[in-house]
């Protein structure tokens, strides 16, 4: 894992009820059912997703990059089409 990614901070986000009931729903398949890319807590599924969106946003080309593409998450900028090695700007 990146050194980057060692050290962690606490942030809080509010979210919706329903939204939240489907993480949790999720959560439960993964752990009675499995999956690829299990996820045993909203916390650990919440940090895949957002590492995903970090690595899609320095990462041109990567598959990660198509979820942001998808999500309309590319800035209409050069500075946002080329790789970088870092997090951060």
């Amino acid at each position: 894992m990146n050194r980057a990614m060692d050290k962690t901070v606490t942030i809080r986000i509010n979210v919706h009820t329903e939204v939240l009931n489907e993480l949790e729903y999720l959560v439960e398949l993964h752990q009675q059912h499995g999956a690829p890319a299990r996820m045993e807590t909203i916390e650990s599924l919440v940090n895949y997703v957002l590492a995903s969106i970090a690595d899609g946003s320095r990462r041109p080309g990567s598959w990660e990059r198509q979820l942001l593409e998808s999500l309309g998450l590319v800035a209409d900028c050069a500075a946002h089409h080329r790789y970088r090695d870092r997090y951060g700007p």
